[in-house]
């Protein structure tokens, strides 16, 4: 897990997206609305917000909607995912998003950013979930 000195055009770009997406966020309790854009090894780009309810156990965060999506589209592997939320300081996925992208997005590389794309950290699954469970026993 690192700092990116530079944060180029290309990890700009799908930030914007996963910012994008952000913007639709359903989030009235917690006021706290993040964004996710998962980009597939055949380059599509699937995006996600999170979706609260007022029985919280059925809400849903914006990472898993992103890599959900992919999924269901077809997608099979995903090569990056870049999340984005409203502090200013990158934000970093809850633990059952840990657990899903250590399934689903396992050797993508993952981008957390702040609100103004000015501090990305690149890291990837087993940082974020060093001992992710794992029925395949990968």
């Amino acid at each position: 897990m690192r700092y990116l000195d530079k944060v180029d055009d290309t990890i700009i770009y799908f930030l914007t997206l996963a910012q994008e997406a952000q913007k639709k966020a359903y989030a009235p309790y917690s006021c706290f609305k993040v964004g996710a854009a998962a980009v597939g090894n055949s380059s599509k780009v699937y995006t996600g917000c999170n979706v609260e309810n007022a029985s919280y156990s059925l809400s849903m965060c914006a990472e898993r909607i992103a890599l959900f999506k992919a999924i269901s589209e077809g997608e099979s592997e995903i090569k990056a995912l870049y999340i984005i939320g409203p502090e200013n300081e990158p934000i970093s996925p809850c633990g059952a998003c840990r657990q899903v992208i250590f399934e689903l997005a396992r050797n993508s590389t993952i981008y957390l950013s702040n609100c103004n794309m000015t501090k990305v950290i690149e890291t990837n699954s087993k940082e974020l979930l060093p001992y992710g469970f794992d029925l395949k026993g990968r």
